[in-house]
C-alpha cells in the first residue's frame, strides 16, 4: 500500500489532530452563519454573493454575449453543462438580477451543486482508502472538509466539478484509461488551467495516454462548441490576456484568500491603497524584495525536479509527477485560493516517511485550516446576507493567513521537488547511470 509506512507514537496520532482542527474550524464557520449570518474570513468577503460564480455563470450560458460582452475565459463546455443541467425558465430577465433571482428559483442547478460536492467527498475517500486505510480518515477530511473545496462549494464555483474529474482520472478508481482520458478531457474544459496535469505523463512516457487525454479534450470542445455554437480558441485566447491584464487588487479584500503572492505583490506596489500604513514602509519593501524570490526558488525547484524525473522516471510515483506539474501552474498563475484543492489532493497519497514528504503533508492540513490570526480590523459595515435573507453588519479585518498562506502552498512542490530530486540522487548513485526500466507502454496511475 502506498501509505503503509511505519509510524512513531507522535507521527501516528499527528494527522488525527489535523484533522480534528479542520473539523473544529468547519463547525466554527458554521456558528458563525448561525449567530452572525455570513461566513467568516477567509472565506468570499461578500455575504450576499453566495453560489453566484454558478448562476451567474448560468445565467451568462443563455446569453449570446458571453465571450464578447462578459468576456469569459470559459471553454464552450462550461455553458452547455450549465444550460443542460439547470431550469432556464428561472433565467428569463437576463442580467444580474435574473442570476440572484435564478439562485432561489433554480432548484436543479442548487441540488446539482451539493451533489457534485458530496460526491468529491464520497470519491475522495474511496481514493485514499484504495491506497492507505490508516491515513484515509484524516486525510478525506482534510479534502472533503478543509478550506479549499468548501470555499469552492461557498462561491458554486465549477472547481468542484473539476475536481471530481480529476479524482477519477487520476486517481485509483477507474480501470479504465478511456474513461479516464474522457474525465481528463472534460476537466481541462472545465480549467483551461487543467491542461497542467497532462503534460507530465510525458515525463514517464505514457505517450498512449497522454495522446488520448488530448484527444478526449479536443473532442469535449468540438462538440461542446458546436451546442453553444461561439468559445473558438482565438475568442477565449483574447479573453484570458484581457483578464490577466485587469486582475489588479484595490483593496485588501482583494487578497483575503489566495493562491500564490501575486495579487498582494500587486497590492503592495498599488500607491491608492495604504498598504505602508498599516505594516510600515519597511516590511512592504521586505515583502516586495521576499516574494518574487520565494516563486522563482519554487518554480525553479520543480524545474530541477522535472530534470531528475526525465532520468529516472521510474523512482518517482504518478501521482506526484501530476502533483508537481499542476502545482508549476498554479503558482504561476494566480487562480484563487480554492485552487489549492489539485495539489493537497496529490499530495496526501504521499507516505509518512521521509523529512520532506512531511512537510508537504503537514503544509496541505494547513491549507485546509479554516480560520486565521487577525492582525487588524476594520469598522463594521452594512451588507446583505444571504443565509439568512437580511441585512446585517460585517466586520472585516487583516488577516496574517494573507501573508503566509501562500508560503505554506509554495513549500509543498518545493518540498516535494526535494524530495524527488534525492530519490533520484541515491537510485543514480545505487544503481549506475542507466535506468532500470524503458517504459514503452502505459503504466498504472499508482506505481
Amino acid at each position: 500500500m502506498i501509505g503503509s509506512g511505519k509510524f512513531s507514537f507522535s507521527d501516528r496520532w499527528l494527522e488525527p489532530i489535523l484533522a480534528i482542527i479542520v473539523v473544529g474550524g468547519l463547525i466554527r464557520a458554521i456558528a458563525h452563519v448561525y449567530y452572525f449570518g455570513y461566513l467568516p474570513q477567509p472565506y468570499f468577503y461578500d455575504p450576499a454573493d453566495t453560489w453566484m460564480d454558478w448562476f451567474n455563470t448560468a445565467d451568462w450560458a443563455r446569453d449570446r454575449g458571453v465571450y464578447d460582452s462578459w468576456r469569459t475565459v470559459y471553454a464552450p463546455f462550461s455553458f452547455v453543462f450549465l444550460r443542460i443541467f439547470g431550469d432556464s425558465r428561472c433565467y428569463e430577465g437576463g442580467g444580474l438580477d435574473s442570476a440572484y433571482y435564478a439562485r432561489a428559483c433554480d432548484w436543479p442547478g442548487v441540488v446539482l451543486l451539493h451533489s457534485i460536492y458530496v460526491l468529491d467527498i464520497v470519491l475522495v475517500a474511496l481514493a485514499y482508502v484504495k491506497t492507505d486505510r490508516g491515513t484515509a480518515l484524516p486525510r478525506a477530511i482534510a479534502v472533503g472538509m478543509g478550506l479549499p473545496l468548501t470555499a469552492g462549494l461557498e462561491r458554486g464555483n465549477l472547481i468542484i466539478l473539476t475536481f471530481t474529474c480529476v479524482i477519477l482520472a487520476f486517481g485509483p478508481i477507474l480501470k479504465s484509461a478511456r474513461y479516464r482520458w474522457i474525465a481528463i478531457g472534460v476537466a481541462m474544459n472545465l480549467k483551461i488551467y487543467m491542461v497542467a496535469a497532462l503534460f507530465p505523463q510525458l515525463l514517464r512516457r505514457r505517450w498512449r495516454w497522454f495522446e488520448g487525454g488530448a484527444a478526449a479534450a479536443g473532442i469535449v470542445f468540438l462538440v461542446s462548441y458546436g451546442l453553444l455554437g461561439r468559445g473558438n480558441p482565438i475568442e477565449i485566447y483574447n479573453n484570458i490576456v484581457a483578464f490577466q491584464g485587469q486582475t489588479q487588487p484595490n483593496q485588501f479584500l482583494d487578497v483575503f484568500y489566495q493562491a500564490t503572492f501575486a495579487p498582494l505583490i500587486q497590492l503592495l506596489q498599488n500607491q491608492s491603497f495604504p498598504v505602508t500604513s498599516l505594516i510600515g514602509s519597511q516590511n512592504v519593501d521586505t515583502l516586495l524584495f521576499w516574494l518574487p524570490i520565494l516563486l522563482r526558488i519554487t518554480q525553479g525547484a520543480i524545474l530541477i525536479a522535472v530534470i531528475a524525473i526525465w532520468l529516472r522516471p521510474e523512482v518517482i510515483p504518478m501521482y506526484r509527477i501530476t502533483n508537481l506539474g499542476i502545482s508549476f501552474a498554479l503558482v504561476t498563475v494566480e487562480s484563487g485560493g480554492y485552487t489549492h484543492l489539485f495539489p493537497i489532493f496529490f499530495t496526501l497519497f504521499e507516505r509518512w516517511r521521509g523529512f520532506w514528504q512531511k512537510v508537504a503533508i503537514i503544509c496541505c492540513y494547513v491549507l485546509s485550516f479554516q480560520f486565521d490570526y487577525i492582525l487588524d480590523r476594520t469598522p463594521p459595515l452594512v451588507h446583505d446576507s444571504f443565509f439568512n435573507n437580511s441585512t446585517i453588519f460585517v466586520t472585516y479585518y487583516i488577516m496574517l493567513g494573507s501573508f503566509v498562506r501562500p508560503l505554506f502552498f509554495y513549500m509543498i512542490p518545493f518540498a516535494l521537488s526535494c524530495a524527488t530530486i534525492i530519490a533520484v540522487y541515491r537510485d543514480i548513485v545505487a544503481k549506475g547511470s542507466q535506468s532500470r526500466k524503458r517504459f514503452s507502454k502505459d503504466l498504472p496511475i499508482f506505481t
